[in-house]
């Protein structure tokens, strides 16, 4: 068959919206288009995705002309992560794997150039917009982990491309006997990282430690006003440290948005952040925007509480 479909998502805020991986091969003068308002890093998945299938063992269609389109034609898409699908697609549509067998999966992972596959950021946007559903999807190391966080999510882990193929093999599914490379990722929340900054460490400071009280207790917004040195960021830090737990929709919520930022570890699961943005910080720079969207906040100093 030389049409296949594999399925994906772009990332557009904290969105993750499905895209359709197209991949037709035709005879005709040797070619590799990819389509579907793909930027730069898009388009090269195209030098990526053969020398991995090469590398690989793989066989490349060198004598077709391969288009790749990804639907839809309006939706921005950015980074590596169609590596993976497209290099599926093109072994679906050239016969070397089951078209059937991808029905039912989702794929996301950036290819290295000897078949490795590398992690992709917002995997845990990807794993919520499948919440709920049965649909399983296949990330690279050190993704498969954080969208395993979202409770009742199907998870495979691939490391490798040949990993994926061989699952996809005529006759096999995903739950057959697989290599080291390849296994199904156990849902779990890990235990809350690290205590911050706690309001016992602050002595005297009466006045802003009652204010500090109250607006916890309320749901107040808190405006801090004094000279350097005087201590508004010491208890600003300590501000988190007052609020009850975060629920695992609040938790999930607030790593999906460190996980768009490519800040997010297990270790501050469950910590509300905390972001110190410098005083010269523009209105956009906070709130956050371009294109695609991305989270507002300082990056090297936006982040969960931490001691200074």
């Amino acid at each position: 068959m030389s049409l296949s479909l594999v399925h994906s998502r772009a990332l557009l805020g904290l969105e993750a919206a499905a895209v359709n991986v197209e991949v037709h091969l035709a005879p005709g003068l040797p070619s590799f288009t990819l389509v579907g308002l793909a930027e730069t890093e898009v388009k090269e998945a195209r030098e990526r995705v053969r020398s991995a299938l090469l590398n690989s063992g793989l066989e490349f269609p060198h004598n077709k002309r391969i288009t790749v389109n990804l639907a839809p034609a309006d939706l921005p898409k950015d980074s590596g992560r169609f590596d993976l699908p497209i290099a599926l697609g093109i072994l679906a549509a050239s016969g070397q794997i089951d078209t059937a067998a991808l029905a039912g999966h989702e794929f996301a992972g950036e290819l290295s150039l000897s078949g490795e596959l590398r992690p992709v950021r917002g995997a845990l946007a990807m794993a919520l917009a499948l919440r709920g559903r049965t649909t399983a999807l296949v990330l690279p190391p050190g993704s498969a982990e954080e969208a395993a966080l979202v409770p009742g999510s199907v998870i495979y882990k691939a490391t490798h491309l040949l990993d994926a193929v061989q699952q996809y093999l005529p006759g096999r599914t995903p739950a057959s006997p697989s290599a080291a490379g390849w296994a199904r990722q156990a849902p779990h929340l890990p235990q809350t990282g690290m205590a911050g900054p706690d309001l016992a460490d602050v002595k005297g400071q009466a006045g802003p430690r009652r204010a500090l009280e109250i607006a916890a207790a309320g749901g107040h917004s808190l405006l801090l006003t004094g000279p350097p040195g005087a201590g508004k960021s010491m208890l600003a830090e300590r501000l988190a440290g007052l609020l009850p737990p975060m629920s695992t929709d609040e938790a999930l919520e607030s790593a999906a948005l460190a996980s768009l930022a490519e800040r997010f570890t297990p270790e501050h699961w469950g910590q509300r952040p905390t972001c110190s943005p410098h005083h010269t910080a523009s209105a956009v720079a906070l709130v956050g925007g371009g294109s695609p969207p991305r989270p507002g906040g300082h990056r090297q100093s936006c982040g969960h509480l931490r001691s200074k």
